[in-house]
């Protein structure tokens, strides 16, 4: 139950990351109204304060919350910019999951 917990949280804090960098990159790149900067900024904001919702180490916390980016991110890809993932993407999405539940399910120190 913890991983799926821990995996919930890192997916809406990588959710709150991205849409805080994809708001601004459509006003600097596509001319999109300086308006969508606030709620880019609140997004990101957003995301501070879930990344002090997990309980381990703030190195450890983006250590592991790294695999779940790049999950995110690719499903960004698939169903915002509607690229189609290719199976290096999904393997390579595997191996992140997997890096993140060995870092972030480790056995507590004695």
């Amino acid at each position: 139950m913890e991983i799926l917990r821990l995996s919930v949280l890192f997916a809406v804090t990588a959710l709150a990351e991205i849409v805080g960098c994809y708001l601004p990159w459509l006003v600097l790149k596509q001319g999109r109204s300086l308006l969508l900067l606030v709620p880019a900024a609140a997004s990101l904001a957003v995301f501070a304060w879930l990344l002090t919702l997990h309980p381990a180490a703030a190195g450890r916390t983006y250590a592991a919350y790294g695999g779940m980016y790049i999950v995110v991110a690719l499903l960004w890809l698939r169903f915002v910019d509607g690229i189609a993932l290719s199976r290096w993407d999904l393997i390579g999405a595997c191996l992140a999951l997997s890096g993140m539940a060995i870092i972030a399910l480790q056995p507590a120190a004695n």
